[in-house]
């Protein structure tokens, strides 16, 4: 089945859009949020949990799975999908950001990136073709291109010639993998936080075409009102047949504000690692589930949740397992993190079928100032 995106509701008060994407793997409904899962795992979730919550889609990691297992490997076993044990799609990263994370262990230049593996300090060069073919080896549903991340703050001259390398990179990723594949190609907008180089490279990327398009190089320190500046800007830039995919993105409210400015698709690792350190998502706020206030607690996380850890356990047990270190406490914060982000993005596209999306943004926030009541 070719890959394809609809639109199936534009939002009257707001740039918020439902629609869903076709793939060889099934339908996506968007707004989707996807899970992390970085070395072909979620962690802490069995597929069976994934499917059982929602997730539609999972993300996993071109950098770290070519360094281990190895993409080769994983091909040989029959790619990504039946390697974990996972039949709906997957989106792979570019291995881009993990390169930029590793600071001075690695060099960029116009073939590609140049790093030392974290794991045993053996030399790589990743390049645009390479990842390329790191993806399709995986066997990816949706490639994203490769390309640099830039920090931020940057020099204006750093941005314009990163950008500049990002799109040529892109053009390469192209020729590797052309329109009409089975595997769909995404590219990425950069241009740090100055808007007139975000509207050149989302103009430049859309001439050379893509199966859809990511604003990259956001929450990387800037402030959440510069994120949200650069979202506002460059999501309209980006054709409206085509998946649009902030990178990274990030807390609820990042969630809400990127979906009421045009966006589809999120990934971030908030959830799942945030579980893992006893922070746990509500509607009415987060809780750190590692206070002495939930001691003796009987209730649920949250009340209002109808997922299998709210059904089934207590805040004193949940806090008991976390401050005894029981790999269980990861485990059930994580189902209940992974349920409250597919919970909140099913919400916002039910309000955007009935045309209530202003109604629901509202009353999202009007909960969480009553935290501590509900509490």
């Amino acid at each position: 089945m070719a890959f394809s995106y609809a639109l199936l509701n534009q939002d009257k008060g707001s740039q918020a859009r439902r629609g869903t994407i076709t793939t060889s793997r099934g339908v996506i409904e968007t707004p989707v949020f996807m899970p992390v899962g970085t070395q072909g795992t979620v962690k802490g979730m069995l597929p069976e949990a994934l499917k059982e919550i929602g997730a539609q889609i999972i993300l996993a990691n071109t950098y770290h799975l070519y360094l281990r297992p190895g993409h080769e490997l994983v091909k040989q076993l029959g790619g990504l999908h039946a390697f974990m044990n996972w039949d709906r799609p997957i989106l792979t990263d570019s291995g881009g950001f993990q390169v930029f994370s590793l600071g001075e262990l690695r060099k960029i230049t116009e073939e590609g990136a140049s790093f030392q593996s974290h794991l045993d300090g053996s030399r790589h060069l990743l390049t645009p073709e390479l990842s390329m073919e790191i993806q399709l080896a995986l066997g990816s549903d949706i490639v994203m291109v490769f390309d640099e991340c830039i920090p931020h703050p940057a020099e204006r001259k750093y941005v314009a010639e990163s950008t500049a390398l990002s799109l040529r990179w892109a053009k390469r990723c192209r020729e590797v993998i052309p329109a009409g594949s089975r595997a769909a190609l995404f590219g990425i907008v950069q241009g740090g936080m100055e808007t007139d180089l975000r509207r050149q490279s989302a103009e430049q990327l859309q001439e050379i075409g893509f199966e859809g398009y990511a604003l990259g190089g956001l929450s990387v320190g800037e402030e959440t009102a510069l994120m949200y500046e650069m979202m506002e800007y460059s999501l309209p830039l980006l054709p409206a047949n085509r998946p649009r995919y902030v990178i990274g993105v990030g807390t609820p409210e990042n969630l809400v504000e990127g979906v009421a400015r045009g966006c589809d698709m999120f990934d971030c690792v908030m959830p799942t690692r945030n579980a893992r350190n006893g922070v746990l998502f509500t509607s009415f706020g987060k809780i750190s589930i590692k206070q002495a206030r939930y001691r003796d607690d009987s209730q649920p996380i949250d009340p209002a949740c109808d997922c299998y850890v709210c059904r089934n356990y207590s805040r004193a047990y949940l806090r008991h397992l976390y401050t005894s270190g029981e790999i269980l406490a990861s485990v059930l914060n994580t189902h209940h993190n992974l349920y409250y982000y597919q919970r909140l993005m099913a919400d916002m596209r039910q309000a955007l079928e009935a045309d209530a999306f202003g109604e629901f943004r509202a009353d999202f926030y009007r909960k969480r100032e009553q935290t501590e009541l509900l509490r």
